[in-house]
């Protein structure tokens, strides 16, 4: 599945990208080098951190889960014990 940014996601990681190579690495980089660089990192790095995410998130939606019992949990057969 491919990643697809909004087009404004997508500036703003250029720009980001551009400012880190002219901070850190005191190289200029234009445009084109920058969207290079994000659609590699998109298509080969995208996936792994996208499946992480779901992996922490079907994590997260387990433990909630699990908390339901205890939560919603309502005891059976309980009227002649009430009385």
């Amino acid at each position: 599945m491919a990643i697809k940014l909004n087009k404004e996601v997508e500036q703003r990681l250029l720009g980001s990208i551009q400012r880190y190579c002219a901070e850190n690495m005191d190289e200029e980089v234009g445009e084109l080098k920058a969207r290079l660089l994000l659609d590699y990192c998109l298509r080969e790095i995208g996936p792994s951190v996208y499946n992480q995410a779901i992996l922490d998130a079907q994590a997260a939606m387990q433990d909630k889960i699990a908390e339901i019992e205890t939560i919603c949990y309502e005891s059976e057969f309980s009227y002649w014990t009430k009385k």
